[in-house]
């Protein structure tokens, strides 16, 4: 009877510790619950970084008083002149690329949930790097000649002039650059995923 009885101890001692096994294997993250994981808080900081971007050069306005001379015998005259985001049009391209780009960043984050919609997510995350990148390309164009000026169309630089205003241009940029690359790698995640 005892070796009945120790024997059966023996084995409900061994199906307590399979059990407490399998329960801790369970614990265990399954790799694609953490690649949403992942994916998930790549959207949001994609969302934020698209959205702070779009804020911070929305609201860029400097105005200043400006020395033009008109005749060089004549004194210089002082005129209030203003720098805004919406006076050159690829500082209006970003604002919306950004601002498309945050819409979709948020749609995203829930259609991410949904099953099917991978392939399409994956093409407009494409797109989304895409826009970022060209928005980016011609803000930052513009900016150098702010910065610089172009000697050859005898294009004056204003940075000097408008130190406020072109310092918020280029944190917006630095903010959208960071943005699509992590729309980008949204995309490398989804191949890595794949393979």
């Amino acid at each position: 009877m005892e070796d009945g009885h120790s024997k059966g101890s023996i084995i409900n001692g061994m199906e307590g510790v399979e059990s407490k096994e399998s329960r801790d294997i369970m614990m265990v993250p399954k790799p694609a619950s953490s690649t949403a994981t992942c994916d998930l808080l790549l959207r949001v900081l994609a969302l934020i970084l698209t959205l702070v971007a779009t804020i911070v050069l929305g609201v860029d306005k400097q105005t200043k008083l400006v020395s033009v001379q008109i005749v060089d015998t004549l004194p210089p005259l002082k005129v209030h002149a203003t720098a805004q985001w919406h006076y050159l049009s690829a500082f209006v391209y970003f604002v919306v690329a950004n601002a498309i780009a945050c819409a979709y960043a948020a749609m995203s984050i829930l259609l991410s949930k949904v099953k099917g919609l991978g392939t399409m997510i994956s093409i407009v995350d494409a797109l989304m790097v895409a826009l970022l990148f060209s928005c980016n390309g011609a803000t930052t164009a513009v900016g150098v000649i702010g910065y610089q000026g172009n000697s050859h169309l005898r294009w004056n630089k204003v940075c000097n002039v408008f130190g406020k205003f072109c310092n918020q241009v280029a944190v917006s940029i630095v903010l959208s650059l960071l943005g699509s690359i992590v729309f980008l790698l949204l995309l490398v995640l989804k191949l890595h995923r794949r393979t």
